[in-house]
């Protein structure tokens, strides 16, 4: 099956895609910033990158993309039917690079939580983000 875009509207809709400062991360930042808790960003000294780092809780908190992240069973990770080859490659890196940093981070003595993309839809959010809170704060 061909694309449905040229070569250069693909390339340009892939170069809209952001890695840093996405709408669900920024949910949760807000949220956690409302709720009193500090934190850094994508600490590179770290292991993966960590896209909310709190220090204080010794607690890092990545947020995936369902669809980057190869999220399981979740009805927004469909693998294209383009390159499906090459694209299955990618996203198995991006897993095995995520459990590679969880299980590091977690041998230097950090907890690590992983909130998904699908999981800060309307309907789940507030859940979510409170669940979150709670475990944050009852780590330690």
């Amino acid at each position: 099956m061909a694309d449905v875009h040229s070569k250069e509207v693909r390339s340009y809709n892939m170069s809209r895609i952001k890695g840093k400062d996405t709408k669900p991360e920024i949910l949760v930042r807000k949220f956690l910033f409302a709720k009193g808790l500090r934190y850094r960003l994508h600490d590179k000294k770290m292991a993966g990158k960590p896209d909310i780092v709190l220090a204080k809780y010794r607690t890092v908190v990545f947020i995936h993309g369902c669809f980057w992240h190869g999220h399981e069973g979740c009805k927004y990770f469909v693998v294209p039917k383009t390159r499906t080859d090459w694209w299955l490659n990618k996203i198995n890196k991006n897993k095995e690079k995520d459990n590679d940093s969880i299980l590091k981070l977690n041998e230097e003595g950090w907890h690590t939580i992983v909130v998904w993309e699908c999981d800060l839809k309307s309907k789940k959010r507030e859940e979510v983000l409170n669940n979150l809170y709670k475990k944050i704060v009852n780590l330690n």
